[in-house]
């Protein structure tokens, strides 16, 4: 089960890694449920009856009792009246007494009507008031559930809500070493740099030694060698055509062997060649090789060469002890003097043309201390052609290396990354693919563009294509054809912000031969290694660590896209597309690339299927423990065998 917490995880020298993705386990839950809060009318619970319900009740009991209160003042004022014609004498008492007692029952029959409706309005008030409290009383019952439910629901919110905080947002992608290789096709130069730092920091943090062939002039390896040298490694530099001379590879190689290789640098201006032409200029060749005899240099073949094509005067050859008297006459007759002679002759100046750019190989070679990390680059300032000559002069003679070594005990334990690889020839790449798989070397291959050459390679046998950015239109419908445009990747906006922010490369590189040279092999003290730290401090990508920390916490939005032409041409500088197959089928996951990202507090060095199921393992493994054990009810009742005999 993979180790979930980042600052535990470890680098696995198993696998390769290409990038990190983004995806978030736990989704975020959004705001907190709202707290219910009692209505204006029930915040008092003292609070007086309403004035105007009394208001209403008064108004309409004063209406109903209008005629009664008028009926009763006129029989007031009548039995007044009957007593003052009483007491005058205008009437007799008998009659004013049966008039009074007539007037003033009516009178006190209206008051008590009128005492009765008074009654009756304050009943109803009373009734009302008692009605409002029953239903506040319920609502306050109502409100009283509603909190407890809000608190339950806001506990339940803010577990989520503290799981989505504490989850990891980056996981590493990587493929298993049990692939070939690697093909990277499309990108630019500092997206180049950020995968080719990644990928080689993690190879030479975890055991490995590797080879960089940077074909692209851009020096996309600067931040590697920093950060190699920061980690305690002194990275040997060849910055070619100057550090020629100095330069051994291939010096070891048996006569057909450099044959073969010398064949192959001559074949970079004719694309077209075929298999015969290789192998005639292989035979020229072999022969001039042996009439030089073993260790024989590069200027001592276009000296021999020259003789052969008759261009020039050999005694100069002859006076600066490029070749001797007897050889000079060997060479003369290495061919017969027919028809075939004029080709052999015009094959012999082709020959000697391409190869004078090499005639320093190995002039000055001298003995360097062992590197785990070697970068042979093409100044950017030299020819276009030459580079060309000179980077299939280096890939050839790695191959036939490759193919005199034992194969590795364990695989990926040497890494070669080409970088700008559609710059050599096709056949030139199937040999350095072949040689990689069966001595069990890493291979990365990194293309600008998928012409047709590179079409036909691209992941051929058993290796892993990654896409970034392809500018150019029928390039980024070839990758999505290749990917399938069915597949919904996921974009951090991370990504985009600070791609955006990297979009140039600057920078040379600075050959180290003569300071390797002057230093001589020396032991240096073994520190502790901290890649985190060290990209940091030393890559420019970890220098804009703390910004893009800052940038982390705020930007934890996404966007999910289609990969689509147009949308492979949007790519942002770090976003690689990496597409594997695996047991369980094929793989297509989205990357940044971008080394700093590992420095970040919530990422990890495991992949996100492993992490997920040690998540979802530890979740249950946690609700199984908070659920109450099962009931099962009184145990069974002991039998007594003795009984029952």
């Amino acid at each position: 089960m993979a180790d979930v917490h980042p600052e535990h995880a470890q680098l696995q020298a198993d696998r390769i890694y290409l990038g990190w993705q983004y995806v978030l386990l736990h989704p975020d839950p959004g705001p907190p449920p709202k707290r219910p809060s009692p209505a204006e009318e029930d915040t008092d619970p003292r609070r007086p009856p309403d004035p105007e319900l009394i208001r209403r009740e008064r108004m309409q009991e004063d209406l109903l009792n209008r005629p009664v209160k008028i009926f009763r003042t006129f029989m007031a004022v009548l039995a007044v009246l009957i007593l003052v014609l009483g007491v005058t004498g205008t009437i007799g008492w008998s009659f004013a007494i049966i008039g009074l007692v007539a007037a003033g029952g009516v009178a006190i029959i209206c008051s008590y009507a009128v005492m009765q409706g008074d009654r009756a309005v304050r009943y109803r008030v009373h009734e009302q008031q008692a009605r409002d409290d029953r239903l506040r009383e319920e609502r306050d019952k109502e409100l009283f559930r509603a909190q407890e439910e809000h608190a339950e629901r806001y506990r339940a919110w803010q577990e989520v809500k503290d799981r989505h905080d504490r989850q990891l947002t980056w996981y590493a992608v990587a493929v298993p070493d049990e692939i070939d290789r690697i093909d990277v096709a499309g990108g630019t130069l500092p997206g180049w740099s950020a995968l080719i730092t990644l990928l080689g920091a993690t190879r030479l943090y975890s055991g490995g030694h590797l080879t960089v062939l940077d074909l692209s002039e851009g020096a996309i390896a600067k931040d590697l060698i920093e950060l190699a040298r920061r980690g305690g490694d002194d990275p040997l530099v060849w910055v070619l055509p100057v550090d020629l001379p100095k330069l051994d590879l291939g010096a070891t190689l048996k006569p057909e062997a450099f044959a073969d290789v010398l064949a192959h640098v001559v074949s970079v201006s004719e694309e077209h060649r075929s298999t015969r032409d290789l192998s005639f200029d292989n035979a020229i060749l072999e022969r001039v090789l042996e009439v030089l005899g073993e260790n024989a240099t590069i200027a001592q073949v276009t000296a021999a060469l020259r003789a052969l094509a008759q261009v020039g005067d050999p005694r100069d050859d002859l006076r600066f002890g490029l070749i001797t008297a007897s050889q000079l006459e060997r060479i003369g007759t290495l061919f017969g003097r027919g028809v075939s002679d004029r080709v052999v002759i015009e094959r012999a100046w082709a020959l000697e043309s391409q190869l004078r750019k090499l005639e320093t190989l190995g002039t000055e070679a001298v003995r360097l201390p062992p590197a785990r990390l070697r970068v042979v680059s093409m100044d950017r300032q030299a020819g276009v052609f030459g580079n060309r000559v000179l980077g299939t002069y280096v890939a050839t003679a790695l191959t036939h290396i490759l193919r005199q070594s034992p194969a590795s005990d364990r695989p990926w334990y040497h890494t070669i990354i080409v970088a700008g690889a559609d710059k050599l020839r096709g056949d030139v790449l199937d040999r350095l693919m072949d040689a990689c798989e069966t001595s069990r070397t890493g291979l990365v291959l990194t293309y600008r563009s998928l012409t047709p050459t590179v079409r036909e390679r691209l992941g051929r046998g058993h290796a892993a294509v990654a896409f970034m950015r392809l500018g150019n239109a029928e390039d980024a419908r070839v990758a999505s054809e290749h990917v399938g445009t069915e597949h919904r990747l996921e974009l951090a906006q991370l990504t985009e912000t600070i791609g955006a922010s990297m979009a140039t490369l600057n920078g040379n590189y600075t050959s180290t031969i003569d300071q390797a040279e002057e230093e001589g092999e020396h032991e240096r003290e073994e520190s502790p290694t901290d890649l985190a730290g060290d990209i940091t401090e030393s890559t420019e990508w970890g220098r804009t660590a703390t910004k893009m920390g800052e940038t982390e916490r705020v930007l934890q939005r996404s966007r999910e896209f289609l990969v689509e032409p147009h949308r492979l041409q949007q790519l942002p500088t770090t976003s690689v597309i990496v597409t594997d197959a695996t047991a369980s089928g094929r793989r297509v996951r989205l990357a940044d690339a971008n080394p700093a990202i590992l420095t970040f507090p919530k990422t990890t060095l495991g992949e996100f299927e492993d992490v997920r199921e040690a998540v979802l393992a530890l979740e249950q493994t946690d609700r199984a423990a908070d659920e109450p054990p099962p009931n099962l009810g009184p145990p069974p009742p002991r039998l007594d065998w003795r009984k029952q005999r």
